[in-house]
């Protein structure tokens, strides 16, 4: 009996910013890099996506539609098939505050817009190679 594996060869992404620009700028450069990148345009489509897209990081932005970035988050880590996603919240608003209250909700780091695409890139792979508590 022979036992087909899956290899998964890229590591997928799922960014989830409603801003065309950012998610254009941020997915081409991704993908140059070798990740694969999907796109959710709100907060609740990337609660969505989350489970039926199987990324293995997220990029979150804060400011969304329908459903923000923090409560999009909460949703994520509130859900046992997808609470060990890594998230990296990102924001053009950056307040006093604003990286604690996103830590709060359940992001496991941040980061600042615009990006800084070689500080986003050591995140996400310090991210990917920490495993995260169950």
């Amino acid at each position: 009996m022979y036992r087909l594996l899956a290899i998964k060869l890229m590591t997928k992404i799922l960014l989830v910013e409603d801003n065309e620009m950012n998610q254009d700028m941020l997915s081409r450069r991704l993908l140059r890099r070798g990740y694969e990148v999907v796109i959710a345009g709100d907060g609740a489509q990337g609660v969505t996506m989350s489970l039926s897209e199987s990324p293995d990081i997220i990029l979150m932005d804060m400011s969304l539609p329908i459903l923000d970035g923090w409560e999009a988050t909460r949703h994520i880590k509130f859900n046992p098939v997808t609470k060990h996603l890594p998230i990296i919240a990102l924001t053009a608003h950056a307040m006093a505050g604003d990286r604690e209250n996103a830590l709060a909700a359940g992001c496991d780091d941040y980061d600042t817009k615009p990006v800084d695409f070689k500080r986003l890139l050591s995140k996400i792979k310090a991210l990917l190679e920490t495993p995260l508590a169950a």
